[in-house]
């Protein structure tokens, strides 16, 4: 009996976590979101809370229905980015003044983004990775937040910001992963894949996508 082939699956429903694996190369067969209540505990650390996120959408996922279809040869990816500034959370602005109040908290301040990746292989095996970068805004004028905010950008985002866009002309300095404030550490990714058994390089080598027959 023929083994069944390997599938990729992304449990997001974000365009960047999908333009970041098709960068290298990596072409989900299934894009699987998969909703969970995000509301922080109480007392829960910005990295715990990232850490916690990425694991329940990835349990959540691999027992949807879309999911199991693709047989046991699954490869499965879940991921939750965090802006924490210390201890506090900043949550995803959905309103101005959420997104005023976020921006203005990390104006002239360091703050933190805590991305966090789990693969679970076949067989269930799963593995993590949660990688913290630290990012400096420049001190924000009511200018650059009122511009800013006209933008839209901010919708939907953590800290109100998105850092592929507008955004990165604020900040000053970065020192950690790029790609993990965008939302998903690609170094680590491909490493946990590489290491579960997945084939990273085969489309590199063949010049298909991965999802690619």
């Amino acid at each position: 009996m023929a083994e069944s082939p390997v599938k990729l699956v992304l449990a997001s429903a974000s365009p960047r976590r999908l333009q970041l694996l098709e960068r290298v190369g990596l072409v989900p067969d299934l894009l699987n979101p998969a909703d969970v209540d995000e509301t922080p505990r109480k007392r829960e650390t910005p990295r715990a809370h990232s850490i916690r996120l990425a694991g329940e959408k990835a349990t959540v996922a691999l027992d949807m229905p879309q999911v199991r279809a693709l047989g046991p040869n699954i490869f499965l990816l879940a991921a939750d980015t965090v802006v924490g500034l210390g201890r506090r959370i900043i949550p995803k602005a959905e309103t101005e003044d959420e997104a005023r109040d976020c921006l203005s908290l990390l104006s002239g301040r360091s703050h933190w983004v805590y991305s966090t990746v789990v693969l679970v292989a076949p067989g269930r095996r799963t593995s993590r990775r949660c990688v913290e970068t630290k990012v400096r805004f420049k001190r924000l004028s009511r200018e650059d937040i009122d511009s800013y905010i006209a933008s839209g950008e901010w919708r939907g985002k953590d800290g109100a910001y998105a850092i592929q866009g507008r955004a990165e002309a604020f900040v000053r300095m970065l020192t950690g992963s790029h790609s993990a404030v965008i939302g998903l550490p690609l170094y680590e990714t491909v490493h946990l894949l590489e290491g579960a058994g997945y084939p990273v390089f085969h489309s590199w080598m063949t010049g298909a996508g991965a999802g690619a027959p």
